[in-house]
């Protein structure tokens, strides 16, 4: 079979069970543009949870950067790449996050696979929670490789980790989002971290949708905590923050960071504009804005998130109430097998602050015609 043949075999699969996915243009800045089609429409598809990422001085910031250090890094940091703008970044990320130091990567996903690999070995055990973020599961993958024991466990099963602890004959790792991609719900962390506490095992948190929490300042066990750029502060890059020795163990070690080219000088400045815009009334103001929507939303002021999953079922007809609405001038994406298990394709609404309040309503009173609701 040729190369061709295997492609097109593969492709037909992937028809066959109807999970075909396509590209497609969205020009806008922020949640209003013009799809590929010229339709005009509203979108609650962005993990822009802040608006941040159409910021005037967060798109000032990124300009300077341009004019000060071009377009590109133009190598890997420990080659040529570091700029100010990065060191600068990782110092403004070490505080926000309480921690000694962080590091900054050219994505979360480059994060993760990096950071899990990098602490990977022989009789090394990996606990991750089974609906951890692709980033981390491929992350684990290549620590197997280099020898680690990886067990998954049961969706933020507290005594499932204690248990596979004590078992544990090395070193350990618990690995968790914080706040779960496709449900929005919270991990158990500090219940994960007094577990780890008691058995001396490193705990990793993945922090990349922790817009509205859970926030925390001291841990009672050895910790990291994997950040992104790209979602509350509306940039591009990922990061990993603790204690120094285990950046500069990193530095040294983790190969996502060590052979690819540096983060873009404008996408560190924009999140080191963005991170300033956060500390600041202006950055309560637009936290309250996400939260008043998320409650207005869900009827609720417990969601911990702004990712709202409206759960349809089968596959088509998710896409089917994910077209409806776009038909109404709602871009809401239909998530389905294998991002998330069979039975359970759904509506992911993410909320914005960058939304008006009428934009809500409207996307609120859409999904009632469709006898939908969160």
């Amino acid at each position: 079979m040729s190369w061709a043949e295997w492609a097109e075999a593969k492709n037909a699969k992937t028809r066959a069970k109807g999970r075909w996915r396509q590209l497609a243009d969205f020009d806008a800045i922020g949640p209003r543009g013009l799809l590929s089609d010229g339709r005009r429409v509203v979108s609650f598809a962005s993990n822009d949870y802040l608006g941040l990422s159409a910021h005037p001085k967060v798109l000032a910031a990124a300009h300077d950067a341009i004019d000060k250090w071009g377009a590109g890094a133009g190598a890997s940091r420990l080659v040529s790449g570091s700029r100010p703008v990065h060191g600068g970044l990782e110092a403004l990320l070490a505080d926000w996050k309480s921690s000694e130091s962080a590091l900054v990567f050219p994505t979360g996903f480059a994060a993760n696979l990096g950071l899990l690999s990098a602490i990977a070995g022989p009789q090394v055990l990996i606990c991750s929670d089974e609906l951890n973020h692709a980033s981390i599961i491929d992350g684990c993958r290549l620590a197997q490789n280099l020898g680690a024991l990886v067990d998954v466990y049961p969706h933020c099963d507290v005594d499932a980790v204690s248990k596979l602890l004590a078992s544990a004959s090395g070193r350990a790792v618990v690995v968790t989002d914080a706040v779960f991609s496709m449900d929005g719900d919270l991990a158990p962390v500090n219940e994960l971290a007094q577990a780890c506490s008691q058995h001396d095992a490193l705990l990793v948190i993945d922090e990349a949708h922790s817009v509205l929490g859970p926030h925390f300042d001291d841990f009672p066990c050895e910790t990291l905590r994997v950040g992104t750029l790209s979602k509350t502060l509306g940039s591009q890059g990922g990061f990993v923050a603790g204690k120094r020795l285990m950046t500069d163990m990193l530095v040294n070690r983790c190969r996502s960071f060590i052979f690819t080219t540096a983060l873009a000088p404008a996408s560190a400045a924009a999140a080191r504009a963005a991170l300033e815009v956060l500390g600041s009334e202006e950055g309560e103001q637009l936290l309250a804005r996400l939260r008043g929507h998320v409650a207005h939303f869900t009827g609720t002021r417990t969601m911990p998130s702004p990712i709202v999953p409206v759960v349809v079922g089968g596959e088509q007809e998710a896409l089917a109430a994910s077209a409806a609405l776009l038909e109404e001038g709602f871009f809401v994406p239909a998530i389905r097998p294998p991002t998330v298990p069979p039975g359970t394709s759904r509506l992911r609404v993410t909320l914005s602050a960058a939304h008006t309040d009428q934009e809500v309503l409207e996307l609120m009173n859409a999904l009632e015609r469709l006898g939908l609701k969160p």
